[in-house]
């Protein structure tokens, strides 16, 4: 591949690259890093400086500097794009090329195509992605599997619009240095897809679509808008093009939607109730401030609690009073087809959150599974009948204060030994699969993501270092901990037998254990995780 100056690339070649690692693709990288690096450098260092307020005893609230933004009543954002009129089904998935045809032909209006927390971020998984978009779009894409079956796209007035979600702010790409350093990996994913994949979008009459996943402030967002508009102008694209919704999937961010809103106001398609993030940050930000921050197992906190409901609640009154989309959570159930009982359950858990989310005035939501589609689309046509959203429901009557959002101490639930393991097993399994290179693993009968380990890991932090009790009187220790981590791998492979991959589960082990038994918490996972892959 000829080089472009200042640029590096360390990752291997594979079949195909250079069809994507093109000069023109690096030469936009290249910019975006010079021009945008050192504030995403900056942002971060605030989020740190925030972290230490809140554990110094702090608490967020909306923003005095902020206030005229949210009092004006009189801009909105740009009117839904091609595409993205009616969302009323999302579906998310990893880009590899059998997902890539069968989300497409999901039935879905959406797939968001995930290069977060769905995907691990090995450099074959990063670069074969956006081959695997372009060949969508290009109608090249086909797949058999192993036992012979054919994978192949419908036609494309059946297909689901691709939005895109490159990684977050945080997360480095290791295999492409511009000037000596990492180039960002939110920058490296979305100048790679906006490059090869932006006309050829505008061609079939939609346009270059992404998910921005863990924005923290209004700054963050502006940078983002920032990035939109260089690599607009760079292509020769109408700025206006690019259109972003926001997860708000961190805490800090739910303080911050109006104001996320405006910076991208030019660019917006609304916000996402992002919810295992969101539990995530709620755990990671307020980690040391005792038992007024500690939720029960990860099962029995739903989104009836009382700060979940104030969260999706404000999520849709701020979107629908500027004209953007509000799209429901995750419905991260997977359909068995050997246990019908099991599935009657958790199908009626499936329903009964989307009717609620459609009551509410929601857009559309999310599913992890092909099969969770028809269930979706159901819900959201009995609310929707001939409409193509819910835009008109303003919720004027909603009405959330920052004690609201703050209100984790009002949530139902335990915390037991059975809900221990979970997290512990749950922890191992998925990170021994996202070591070797997949991100979306189903795990008892759920598509478990980076945001649910997450959420596994974190809790086991928070519950040994504010001596939380179970339920069944046992205090959580280091000790109690790595005995059962040392149970549940047995049970794991147990239940594995001869497929048991002993080196990889050695790997998970001492991955899960640092994350979730060091005395200094990692801000995320995947960072220690990401620096022990190729």
């Amino acid at each position: 591949m000829p080089g472009i100056d200042g640029v590096e690339i360390t990752g291997p070649a594979g079949h195909r690259y250079d069809e994507i690692l093109t000069p023109g693709a690096l030469a936009l990288i290249a910019r975006l890093q010079r021009e945008l690096a050192q504030r995403r450098t900056g942002l971060l260092a605030v989020r740190a400086s925030r972290q230490q307020e809140l554990i110094a005893g702090g608490t967020l609230d909306f923003l005095a500097e902020t206030r005229g933004i949210r009092e004006d009543k009189s801009w909105r954002v740009a009117a839904p794009a091609p595409g993205l009129v009616d969302r009323r089904v999302e579906i998310t998935g990893p880009t590899d090329r059998k997902m890539t045809i069968n989300a497409l032909n999901s039935g879905a209006k959406v797939w968001l195509a995930d290069f977060e927390d769905a995907n691990t971020p090995l450099w074959d998984n990063m670069v074969t992605g956006q081959l695997n978009l372009k060949d969508a779009l290009d109608r090249k894409i086909d797949f058999t599997s192993d036992e012979g079956k054919a994978y192949q796209l419908r036609p494309d007035a059946e297909l689901a619009t691709i939005v895109v979600r490159p990684r977050g702010w945080h997360l480095d790409e290791k295999h492409v240095l511009v000037d000596g350093e990492r180039v960002s990996g939110s920058l490296f994913d979305f100048a790679l897809y906006i490059f090869h994949c932006a006309q050829r979008q505008l061609d079939k009459g939609s346009g270059p679509y992404f998910y921005l996943a863990k924005l923290e402030s209004h700054a963050e967002a502006r940078l983002w808008n920032d990035a939109f508009n260089i690599a607009q102008d760079e292509l020769g694209i109408p700025r206006g093009t690019v259109r972003a919704t926001v997860l708000i999937e961190t805490i800090p961010a739910a303080f911050e939607m109006q104001e996320i809103l405006y910076e991208l106001r030019e660019h917006s398609s609304g916000l996402n109730a992002g919810r295992w993030d969101y539990l995530f940050s709620i755990i990671k930000k307020f980690r040391t401030r005792g038992r007024e921050f500690v939720l029960p197992e990860r099962n029995a906190v739903t989104m009836t609690a009382p700060f979940m409901r104030a969260y999706t609640e404000l999520l849709v009154s701020t979107c629908h009073g500027r004209g953007a989309h509000a799209m429901g959570g995750m419905a991260a159930f997977i359909p068995s087809r050997r246990d019908a009982e099991v599935n009657a359950t958790a199908l009626a858990k499936v329903r009964d959150d989307k009717t609620r989310e459609s009551r509410d005035g929601f857009d559309g939501s999310w599913v992890a599974h092909p099969d969770l589609v028809p269930i979706c689309r159901e819900v959201f046509d009995g609310v929707l009948g001939d409409q193509q959203n819910q835009l008109g429901k303003l919720r004027e009557d909603v009405s959330v204060t920052a004690a609201d959002l703050l209100s984790v101490g009002k949530t139902p639930g335990g915390i037991t030994e059975a809900g221990l393991r979970n997290n512990i097993s749950v922890g191992l399994q998925y990170l021994a699969n996202w070591l070797a290179g997949n991100g979306a693993v189903a795990i008892f009968n759920l598509m478990e993501d980076a945001a649910t380990a997450e959420i596994s890991r974190s809790q086991v932090w928070q519950w040994l270092h504010n001596d939380v009790s179970l339920a069944e009187g046992p205090v959580v220790t280091a000790g109690l901990v790595q005995q059962m981590i040392g149970e549940e791998l047995a049970a794991i492979r147990d239940r594995c037998g001869d497929a048991f991959d002993a080196a990889k589960f050695d790997a998970a082990t001492a991955l899960f254990t640092e994350v979730a038994l060091a005395d200094d918490y990692a801000e995320f996972l995947t960072i220690p995780a990401y620096e022990r892959m190729p």
